[in-house]
């Protein structure tokens, strides 16, 4: 398995895509119930390879991460063969950029001396996808990429 397995709520949400899924393989609902049943590894080994189709489809149509804590933002642009970071510090340790009320700080104080900004690329590795999925899995989340167009149109 390159990625992970979907949750039981991506199984539900992609419930009709699984059967497709397993059609194309010519195996039908009674058959998927058997394999289940007296092939529970056949069953998990299905599942990987649909989880992995799914993540592909996924990742290849990212073109904006955001990862944010609390006094930290790292928000990505996803080129087509490197990855632009903008990375933002905050150097108030009572404020939460994750809340209303910090953000609304951040907002105001943005061009303060408490906060400290850093841009960077990085090319990707072999795998650009697998590169993406990493950031996922730290914590990033997929976003249109407002925060980062603003930021990239401000710092320029």
């Amino acid at each position: 398995m390159k990625y992970r397995r979907l949750s039981k709520e991506q199984f539900e949400e992609l419930h009709q895509e699984f059967i497709n899924f397993l059609a194309t393989q010519s195996i039908t609902s009674t058959e998927w119930s058997t394999i289940k049943a007296e092939k529970p590894e056949v069953a998990e080994e299905e599942m990987d390879v649909f989880s992995d189709l799914i993540w592909e489809g996924v990742l290849a149509k990212v073109k904006y991460l955001e990862n944010i804590s609390p006094l930290q933002m790292h928000l990505f642009q996803m080129g087509e063969k490197e990855m632009k970071l903008i990375s933002v510090k905050v150097m108030n340790p009572d404020i939460d950029l994750r809340t209303k009320e910090g953000f609304g700080w951040f907002k105001k104080n943005w061009q303060s001396d408490f906060v400290d900004y850093l841009m960077a690329s990085k090319a990707y590795s072999d795998d650009k996808n697998l590169d993406k999925f990493k950031l996922i899995e730290q914590g990033a989340v997929i976003t249109r990429g407002e925060l980062y167009q603003w930021f990239d149109e401000i710092i320029e």
